[in-house]
């Protein structure tokens, strides 16, 4: 029994790690690299293993970095069975269908760059390929049941808090007399958020593969960081605009639920227009609203009462494109959410072109941005920036408020792996810097923990003697 790590070994994105048990082998997650071109090129085929071997691919949560690669797998030869819960499968299809108009732009754009004679260069995946990974999903999984994946190998899924739907995964793993747990977290949700549930606890188990996105920071408290967007949109608002960049999946979500509570409350101006400008985010909203069952309490008590935090006078959805470039002609009072979250593409490019030049606009990241994006480089302090040929001065405010991240900190990820009491931890998903970092403050945390990095294309043996539950 051995687990490698093809992807997010040595960097956030990319997830993807091989489990192989009796004979059989199992894929965790098959995600794209996002970043700049280093990252991008991963993604090209072929794949450092045969996707014809793979007879299970278990799909963590629907971000592009855990299943960005899934129809390009499908297309290399993939022919076994996806398995997920309901949401996953319902957000990871919008998803890859949204990817294949984007990928298919990046591809027609490069190849105008090109001279005459050198080969075009094709998208990663098209619709065709999307759905024929649609055709092997199977989306029964439900949280907290234990289902016989193949010989030697079972399953549970618990919620791990990041977005709809999104699991870590419970395996307990047997080969002939080798016996073992073994737990992948994927991407642990931060506490306290709203809509989703926290995430559950790690039950006991002898292997920890664990997310290390902020393994080396704590987030501020959620209402703090609300209370912080609040602040920034009363300062702005009657003179400028707010833009948000927002990943279409949880984060849009997530934002227009606590900006429907600030408006309805008064404590931003009842003068506020709030538009979702992501035709993506539009539809993602549509699926939430079919999964309240998936909902923490407080979610549930505003429906109970009637209350639709994702329909209210002052929230505008703008899906097709001239009512989004509609937007450009406004200069104050609205508050303008649109992907990408890292500013690698979409809509918020326009957004960017038309205010970033301006003094009296505000750019508030509420999520991780990965090395190599814009998104990134407008963080670190970028006095200007180049959109589609466009050189803007960055004149606007720039604001960070992290407690929107939907990754856990340090601490929380600390006292999640803490209740697992692992044999061994091996820490994936971290840029270098705070995987190190987690892995010392893990080692004088858990120091009953044997706990390492884990490096790409490096396999572990995952036999051990069972733990007790």
């Amino acid at each position: 029994m051995k687990l490698t790590s093809y992807g997010a070994a040595e960097g956030v994105t990319g997830s993807c790690h091989l489990l192989e048990v009796g004979g059989k082998r199992v894929l965790l997650d098959c995600g794209i690299f996002q970043g700049n071109r280093g990252p991008s090129e991963k993604n090209e085929p072929p794949f450092p293993f045969d996707p014809a071997s793979i007879d299970y691919l278990v799909v963590s949560h629907a971000h592009l970095d855990h299943i960005g690669r899934i129809p390009l797998l499908v297309r290399e030869g993939f022919a076994g069975k996806i398995l997920s819960n309901r949401p996953t499968y319902e957000l990871a299809r919008l998803s890859l269908l949204d990817s294949v108009n984007i990928l298919d732009y990046e591809a027609r754009r490069a190849n105008k760059r090109r001279k005459e004679g050198e080969p075009r260069i094709q998208p990663l995946f098209t619709e065709e390929d999307v759905f024929d990974a649609v055709e092997c999903w199977d989306s029964h999984m439900a949280y907290n049941s234990w289902q016989d994946v193949c010989k030697g190998v079972k399953l549970r899924l618990h919620d791990a808090g990041h977005i709809l739907g999104s699991s870590f995964l419970e395996f307990q793993l047997s080969d002939g007399p080798n016996k073992s747990k073994f737990v992948f977290s994927g991407d642990l949700g931060n506490i306290d958020k709203p809509i989703i549930r926290d995430p559950q606890p790690c039950p006991k188990t002898d292997f920890l593969l664990l997310e290390s996105t902020y393994g080396d920071r704590e987030h501020r408290s959620f209402a703090d960081s609300v209370a912080e967007i609040e602040e920034i949109i009363c300062r702005t608002i009657k003179h400028g605009n707010v833009l948000i960049p927002s990943f279409a999946l949880e984060r849009a979500q997530e934002l227009i639920y606590v900006l429907y509570l600030a408006w309805r409350d008064g404590r931003i101006p009842r003068e506020t227009r709030i538009y979702l400008d992501s035709p993506m985010a539009i539809n993602a909203t549509g699926i939430f609203k079919r999964h309240k069952d998936y909902y923490d309490e407080h979610a549930l008590d505003l429906y109970d009462r009637g209350e639709d935090p994702f329909d209210f006078p002052a929230l505008t959805y703008t899906r097709h494109s001239r009512e989004s470039a509609k937007l450009n002609s406004i200069t104050k009072g609205a508050v303008i959410l649109a992907g990408s979250g890292m500013c690698t593409g979409g809509r918020i490019l326009d957004h960017l072109r038309h205010n970033l030049g301006r003094s009296n606009t505000a750019l508030v990241f509420c999520g991780f941005q990965s090395k190599g994006t814009l998104g990134r480089r407008l963080v670190d302090g970028a006095k200007s920036i180049t959109i589609r040929g466009d050189v803007i001065t960055c004149e606007a405010s720039i604001h960070t408020v992290n407690g929107f991240s939907g990754h856990a900190g340090q601490s929380t990820m600390t006292d999640w792996a803490r209740g697992a009491n692992p044999e061994q931890i091996y820490l994936v998903h971290g840029e270098e810097g705070a995987k190190e970092t987690f892995a010392k403050h893990l080692k004088s945390e858990l120091p009953q923990s044997d706990v390492n990095v884990m490096d790409f294309a490096r396999s572990i043996a995952l036999t051990s003697q069972p733990v007790q539950a």
